[in-house]
Parts: structure tokens; C-alpha cells; sequence
């Protein structure tokens, strides 16, 4: 999942900083315990091991992402999709393997089935039900759960100023202690180096951003991103390099736009539209980047 975790916040003179950055450190730990597909021991991981039909008992925290995550499939039509594991791991970009697996990617995409399909969960239980084989992924959403405790356990410290961070997944807790909105650099899609195609500025919100670049094979000469396209059991192939989506929820920004990414440059915009979101699409067009905004990144 990563845990390359940050945090700024303003905070009185004789404050316990150890025990803020203990709190936040189990916060990501205990998440990452929960829900990491790179961990054997992880309890998502033990849902993907059992059989079908069978009702396996899990924590309240996976439960609550398991259910976002199976409300944003329904909602952007399989865009999002948490059954995708099986690709990941078939196309070298899990835990699996390093390299794509032709046999194992003509088996994972014959096998392929939707989440929001095919996996029951029963919120009162605290239980999750596969009617089929899954291996679940929980990595386009897990992350900005991961962010949204952190903020959590800001405010539990009684921190009312903070900005925090996972790997480039952020939510800012109010404003700046000045009254200035937190400002964020939000990345340009380049390959092999880091640049801000611009800057943001972040009060009681949050962002999250999904993109082509960071890691990708290439096959016969095409350039494929690691995100998987659940309703083609495929990676994602289309024009869109990145999209960035505002929402209250790190968690909700995370799905969003791991969904409007595989949903591309025409669908993607019209979903976000009909969910009312705040999204930015950059598109590689004739080799350069063209800008499309959504909401409060609408020019």
C-alpha cells in the first residue's frame, strides 16, 4: 500500500510531538496490517484465500472500505473495480511477480469478475461473503482511508491545523493556523521526473491523484499503466495521464479517481459531472498535455 507517510501541523510550544508521530504511525500500520494485497498475513489477504460462500469475519475499518469501495463500482459502472488483484498480480505489478505472465493473464481475465458483483458483505456481522474466486485489491482506495486517519488522530490531539499525507494522497485539517488555505503542488505526468504542473490550495478537503506514469510495463513497443481496467480484465489504454479529484474524504478522492482514470477522456468527465465532483484530467494529445477541469477546477 505504501507507507511513506507526512505530516505539518501547528501546534502550542509544550506539545507531545513523540506521541502525535506514534499515533499517526500506528494509524497507517494498522491500516496497512488490515489491508495491504503485499502482506500474507494481511486480513485482506486472508478474505482472498477463502472460499467461496464461505462468510469470513473481518475488522470494522476493512468493512467500511470494502463497502465504499463496492458503492463506487456500482455508481461509475465497474470503472472501479476492487477485484482487479488478479490482473495486478498476472501483469507484474503485484506481489506476485515482477514481470507480466502470459498464461497468467489470459487465466486472469477469463476468470475476472466484478467486486460489486460478486463479493456480499454484512455490515452488522462485521463479515465479508465471495459467491466466486476474487483476489481483491484494495490499493486505488486504501491509501486515502489510510490519510482520512490520520487526520482522525490530528483531531484526537487536538490539532486543528495539520496537513497529512500518503504517498502523495492528502487532507488538510482546516487551514493554516493564519487563516491561509494549505497549499499543494500537484504533480505533472512526466516520465523518470518529478515536476508541479501547479499549485492547489486545500481547506477541510482533500486529494487524491491517479495517473499513467509512476509504474508501467512495455510490450510490443505500447506503454501500459499499472491501473487495471476491471470491465476489459486489462490495463487501462486510453489518452488520460492523470486525474486529480477534490472530496471531504480522502478515501472518496482515492476511489474517484482511480475510477474517472479507467474511465477516460469522454466517459470519465461525464461521470464526474453526474456525481458532481471536483476533477482535473490532464490528456496527452499530439505529445503535450491538455487541461480539462470539473467543478473547482473549472476555469
Amino acid at each position: 500500500m505504501g507507507t511513506r507517510w507526512s505530516a505539518r501541523y501547528q501546534a502550542p510550544p509544550d506539545f507531545d510531538h513523540g506521541a502525535l508521530s506514534r499515533g499517526l504511525a500506528r494509524a497507517v500500520e494498522s491500516v496497512d496490517a488490515q489491508m495491504s494485497p503485499w502482506k500474507p498475513d494481511s486480513d485482506l489477504m486472508r478474505l482472498n484465500r477463502a472460499e467461496p460462500e464461505h462468510w469470513v469475519s473481518l475488522p470494522a475499518a476493512l468493512i467500511e472500505v470494502l463497502a465504499r469501495a463496492l458503492d463506487v463500482g456500482v455508481l461509475s459502472g465497474g470503472a472501479y473495480d476492487a477485484a482487479v488483484g488478479g490482473l495486478v498480480d498476472a501483469w507484474g505489478f503485484g506481489a506476485a511477480a515482477d514481470t507480466p505472465d502470459p498464461a497468467a493473464i489470459r487465466h486472469a481475465a477469463a476468470d475476472h469478475r466484478p467486486a460489486h458483483l460478486w463479493l456480499d458483505l454484512d455490515r452488522e456481522q462485521g463479515r465479508a461473503r465471495k459467491r466466486a474466486p476474487l483476489t481483491l485489491d484494495l490499493c486505488g482506495i486504501a491509501k486515502g482511508y489510510a490519510v482520512d486517519r490520520m487526520a482522525q488522530v490530528m483531531a484526537l490531539h487536538g490539532v486543528g491545523h495539520a496537513l497529512v499525507g500518503l504517498d502523495g494522497e492528502l487532507r488538510a485539517c482546516g487551514a493554516r493556523a493564519d487563516g491561509r488555505p494549505w497549499a499543494v503542488a500537484l504533480e505533472s505526468p512526466q516520465e523518470g521526473r518529478r515536476a508541479a504542473h501547479g499549485v492547489i490550495e486545500l481547506a477541510d478537503l482533500s486529494v487524491a491523484t491517479s495517473g499513467d506514469y509512476r509504474r508501467w510495463v512495455r510490450i510490443g513497443g505500447e506503454r501500459l499503466a499499472h491501473t487495471m481496467d476491471g470491465r476489459r480484465a486489462a490495463p487501462v489504454r486510453n489518452p488520460v495521464a492523470s486525474v486529480t479529484v477534490l472530496a471531504a474524504e480522502c478515501m472518496d478522492a482515492d476511489a474517484w479517481a482511480t475510477a474517472l482514470l479507467v474511465a477516460g477522456p469522454d466517459e470519465g468527465p461525464a461521470l464526474a459531472r453526474r456525481m458532481g465532483l471536483d476533477a482535473l484530467f490532464l490528456l496527452r494529445r499530439g505529445g503535450r498535455l491538455v487541461e480539462f477541469g470539473l467543478g473547482r477546477f473549472a476555469s
